[in-house]
């Protein structure tokens, strides 16, 4: 059975580090056995939006965003916060973390 994560990508100006961070994500993800699924918040909009399904079944979330990402949808998960150049530069690490269940369970503020 193959492990699973989400992760969400953004930055103010939404175009290059946006994708890159999510290719960064993908490939790190496939190379530790795992299937990711990340949703991009760029310039054009949210590409690849996550479902609640996809959020329910993922052990972890990784958000790599330098802009604002509607966060309650991820109450109760494992969440970890990056930079989106951090996620660009230590995906694999980012991921292996996740997979090693190091992240914090996020709370929605109230």
């Amino acid at each position: 059975m193959s492990r699973k994560l989400v992760g969400v990508t953004s930055c103010p100006t939404g175009i290059a580090h946006t994708y890159m961070a999510a290719e960064q994500l993908e490939k790190a993800a496939k190379k530790a056995g795992a299937k990711i699924k990340v949703e991009t918040a760029g310039s054009i909009g949210v590409e690849n939006g996550l479902s609640k399904k996809d959020i329910e079944e993922a052990e972890a979330v990784i958000i790599a965003a330098d802009a604002r990402v509607e966060m309650a949808r991820f109450d109760g998960k494992p969440l970890k916060e990056v930079s989106v150049s951090h996620a660009i530069k230590k995906s694999a690490e980012l991921i292996e973390e996740a997979l090693d269940g190091n992240f914090k369970i996020y709370k929605a503020k109230e």
